[in-house]
């Protein structure tokens, strides 16, 4: 096993809001599922990244306790940390270091759900 995540799926009330909240924040192009309200964030298989999705339906339920999940917060997290409430979100831990791992940030989106950010710088 080289990682032990493989996949991930971000739970969303109002699809439309949660798509529009991740472009933003993450300023990319999210790609919709055209049978279904999921959508898939961006990610690059080929380089052995992998990805998740924005998900809407019955058994999605958005929360801010159990798993969080940690997004790719690029070079400098301040980047997309940055695009947090102006988006809709809040910011709940600022950027903050973690040693030589990096730094890490949360946030809650629109839906609700408690997320992180993580960087090297």
């Amino acid at each position: 096993m080289v990682n032990s995540l493989n996949w991930f799926e971000i739970p969303a009330t109002d699809f439309a809001r949660a798509k529009a909240f991740y472009a933003t924040v993450l300023d990319a192009q999210i790609h919709d599922d055209p049978n279904r309200q999921y959508a898939y964030l961006p990610s690059d298989p080929q380089k052995g990244a992998f990805g998740g999705a924005i998900a809407c339906g019955e058994n999605f339920v958005p929360a801010m306790t159990g798993t969080t999940v940690y997004l790719d917060g690029g070079n400098d997290l301040s980047v997309p940390l940055g695009r947090i409430e102006r988006a809709g979100g809040t910011v709940i831990l600022p950027k903050t270091a973690i040693g030589g791992n990096g730094f890490i940030a949360l946030f809650i989106d629109t839906e609700g759900n408690k997320v992180g950010f993580h960087s090297m710088g």
